[in-house]
């Protein structure tokens, strides 16, 4: 029987089987092709809002920008005040519980210990040329990175759309960030 020859049972000749097998091997080559969109993406949950946990996310942030990737970085909680207009050229550096603080609890819980630390720390930052806190948030606005606000911290601390820096997304909820996660190729919580 010739490849061509209609089969007396009604079933495919070997080549319609022939042809229907290249059709797929298109179809699973077309589907699986790189489309060309090999930018990578990243969502970090920025939760705290102490100077020294305001640094991670923004250089992670900027960085990953620099290399083209797509970044989001939704902060909730206390990391909402890194976005805060005013609390944000504020943040503080706990000297209590901090294991890798030079400084003993006991010694740590005496008033006005937090506001030397920051200032120890604020002077380090200086003495090293560091970028600040503001400077970081100008530097990932202005690579595009995403900083969203979480609508519910925003409620739940009072905080106005106006209170936040000019940039910043608000009104972003739990929802979307879940989304936004799902579909990056890295998730970092901070």
């Amino acid at each position: 029987m010739s490849t061509d020859t209609p089969s007396t049972d009604g079933s495919p000749t070997l080549a319609e089987l022939q042809a229907e097998v290249q059709s797929l091997r298109e179809e699973v080559a077309a589907a699986t092709a790189d489309d060309g969109d090999d930018q990578q993406s990243m969502v970090i949950i920025a939760t705290k809002g102490t100077l020294d946990m305001a640094y991670p996310p923004l250089i992670l942030g900027s960085t990953a920008a620099a290399f083209g990737w797509d970044v989001t970085i939704f902060h909730t909680f206390w990391g909402l005040d890194i976005l805060h207009e005013e609390k944000s050229r504020n943040l503080k550096l706990s000297a209590l519980g901090n294991p890798s603080m030079p400084m003993p609890n006991a010694i740590a819980t005496l008033p006005g210990m937090d506001g030397m630390a920051t200032k120890m720390m604020q002077k380090k930052i200086a003495e090293n040329e560091v970028a600040t806190i503001q400077e970081l948030i100008d530097t990932n606005l202005d690579m595009g990175v995403d900083l969203q606000a979480c609508e519910m911290t925003m409620d739940l601390m009072d905080y106005d759309e106006s209170d936040m820096i000019d940039g910043v997304t608000t009104g972003v909820g739990a929802a979307t960030a879940l989304a936004d996660m799902a579909d990056a190729d890295v998730q970092l919580m901070i």
